[in-house]
């Protein structure tokens, strides 16, 4: 949600910031907007819209120089999405820039003592009291930029990810970070600075991402300086390799990210359980968990907690751990949790899901746990994340970048590392025999190559999209295992083509929903072979006998329910622990091509934020 992009150093700042800005676009946004410095005159330019009407806004305008730039995109949340209320912010002097991620939350107050003080205000933003309140007490103080970005950050209530300049000091950036992410890419002679390393993979794989609670300063020719918003407290520079390639996170030929992510699957799912899944040796080694075993085998629960697609593959992870290892698993929304004042023991194990590792309400469900005594681990996609250093221990899904907001790769591989856990725990807790373990290994071996297969229903799902793109409502329905892939589908088609959409266990129809059916209303069944097929069957003859339109998910060779529903997508046949990683493929490719067919912006649908960094 929003993304910062910032640049020091000999190149052209400006091309630095709009390519930076580009790489960001997937986060999600309503404007953008870049601020640049040449030593001379401050140049602001900002726009509703995307960062493509920026740059040519920036074109027409001529102010394109500068060695020294920031610039953000903006998702709304203090004023509406307009030119004014888009970063960068600057102060009432004119001398200091900022841009910002995150919400103040006592801003109306602070607002109202500045505007007591003299200070007036162009815009609606939280953002502009922000640089305001560091400009008052530069004045008052006389203090460098870092040290009044630090006294002013006291004063604040709220999360934030900053980077200010000051044109009496042109040499320095100063960044701060608390609940939003920020790194800091370092060059020769040049830093970069963005809300994750996308920005500048292309110039540097040397980064520093900061703690919460942390400002720093980045001066040209000189070392960065980093130290505690708090108590003062400096603290080493840590540089980190990053593994990530800036071929991961083009398109590749195809013609969306989220396609591209769509077709990544079978190989994701190799890279999430490579050097885990150890099938000549028949076992699995995970270290996280392997280090701390008693923790999990010893617990009272687990607790799942997680928001949007994650929590969907931690309500299939439910049924997952629950069957093979015995231990109740209960699944929350990380933002109820975190305010509903939970029952949290020391005998409680937490697992936080997220796939970008910086999800707000997961990482306030992760210090609620912490408080408490509960063991946390986390489950997450990008190395160095906020959640990754703020657990016990944890998981990589090693799913390479996902650009697309809507998640793919991402559900189906933290499918995988769950699995994974729940058959190493069940083992150890002898709940499953040593032969449903390897039978059960075998086939989750397999599944990259089942998904392969079952990647070659593209076409039908595109059929399928032509019939139905103009419904104006769509049902889906699964049981057991794929309950959760029938809310994921339903979250899937709503979040990119904008058509309403629900999921239900297909035994709660006749509670509700079978009032929607008529002969306009598509109703996607997962109607696999396994778990309670003859009851599903029912469920379709219900359907049909109220002229609703079936689109059924089948194993490869079904019969039955062929004759019954108006379209099919045959799936490989496979375990039904193991079910949910196709069965959703078809939802996916469902749903992609009916938001293309609508001509809807799939990877960066509207109102929506790829990491939801703020509540």
């Amino acid at each position: 949600m929003c993304g910062i992009v910032g640049y020091i150093g000999h190149r052209d700042a400006s091309s630095v910031v709009l390519e930076g800005l580009k790489k960001l676009e997937y986060r999600g946004y309503d404007s953008a907007g870049l601020a640049l410095y040449d030593g001379e005159i401050l140049k602001v330019t900002k726009t509703k819209g995307k960062v493509s009407a920026l740059e040519n806004k920036l074109q027409n305008s001529g102010n394109t120089d500068g060695s020294i730039g920031i610039g953000h995109t903006r998702w709304a949340t203090h004023g509406v999405p307009n030119d004014e209320n888009s970063h960068p912010h600057y102060s009432n002097s004119g001398e200091l820039v900022i841009i910002h991620n995150g919400i103040i939350e006592n801003y109306d107050s602070i607002r109202k003592e500045l505007t007591k003080r003299g200070y007036q205000f162009k815009s609606d933003t939280d953002t502009e009291v922000l640089v305001n309140l560091i400009e008052e007490i530069q004045n008052k103080t006389n203090l460098k930029l870092g040290e009044s970005v630090q006294l002013a950050l006291k004063e604040v209530v709220g999360a934030y990810a900053i980077a200010v300049f000051d044109v009496k000091k042109p040499n320095e950036i100063v960044v701060a970070k608390l609940g939003s992410p920020l790194a800091i890419g370092i060059g020769t002679n040049e830093y970069f600075i963005g809300s994750d390393a996308s920005p500048f993979l292309e110039y540097t794989n040397k980064a520093i991402y900061l703690e919460d609670g942390q400002v720093a300063s980045i001066r040209l020719n000189k070392s960065i300086k980093i130290w505690e918003i708090d108590n003062n407290r400096p603290i080493p520079v840590l540089v980190q390799e990053l593994k990530m390639s800036l071929e991961a996170t083009e398109k590749g030929g195809y013609e969306h990210f989220m396609l591209k992510e769509i077709y990544e699957q079978p190989n994701a799912i190799k890279d999430t359980y490579r050097g885990r899944l150890l099938i000549n040796e028949k076992l699995i080694k995970m270290a996280g968990v392997e280090e701390n075993l008693e923790r999990f085998t010893n617990a009272d629960r687990i607790i799942i907690v997680a928001c949007g697609t994650s929590w969907h593959a931690g309500l299939v992870a439910e049924y997952i751990i629950e069957d093979l290892t015995r231990i109740p698993v209960e699944v929350e929304y990380a933002s109820e949790f975190r305010y509903r004042n939970p029952i949290i023991t020391s005998k409680d194990v937490i697992i936080a899901i997220s796939q970008s590792g910086e999800t707000a309400d997961t990482l306030a469900a992760i210090k609620l746990a912490k408080q408490n005594g509960a063991f946390v681990f986390g489950v997450c996609n990008v190395v160095g994340s906020t959640i990754a250093r703020e657990t016990n221990a944890g998981a990589y899904t090693h799913a390479g970048p996902e650009i697309g907001v809507a998640s793919t790769k991402a559900f189906t591989t933290q499918i995988t590392v769950l699995t994974l856990i729940a058959l190493k725990l069940g083992l150890a807790k002898k709940t499953i025999d040593n032969n449903t373990f390897l039978r059960l290994i075998s086939e989750l071996n397999e599944i990259p190559e089942k998904l392969i297969k079952t990647l070659n229903c593209n076409n039908t799902a595109l059929d399928i999209a032509k019939v139905y793109k103009n419904s104006t409502n769509c049902l889906f329905l699964g049981r057991g295992y794929n309950f959760p892939v029938a809310l994921e589908g339903a979250l899937k088609l709503k979040e990119i083509s904008y058509i309403h959409a629900e999921g239900y266990p297909a035994a709660e129809m006749k509670h509700g929903p079978i009032a929607l059916i008529d002969e306009n209303m598509p109703i996607v069944v997962v109607a696999i072979n396994k778990g309670h097929y003859e009851k599903t069957v029912s469920n379709i003859q219900e359907i049909k006998a109220r002229k609703g339109k079936v689109i059924a998910i089948v194993t490869e060779g079904d019969i039955t329910v062929k004759e019954l529903a108006d379209h099919v997508i045959e799936i490989p046949e496979t375990l039904e622990t193991l079910s949910p990683l196709l069965t959703t493929i078809p939802l996916q490719l469902f749903s992609y091509h009916t938001a293309v067919l609508l001509n809807k912006n799939v990877d960066q649908p509207r109102n929506l934020a790829k990491s939801v960094t703020v509540e």
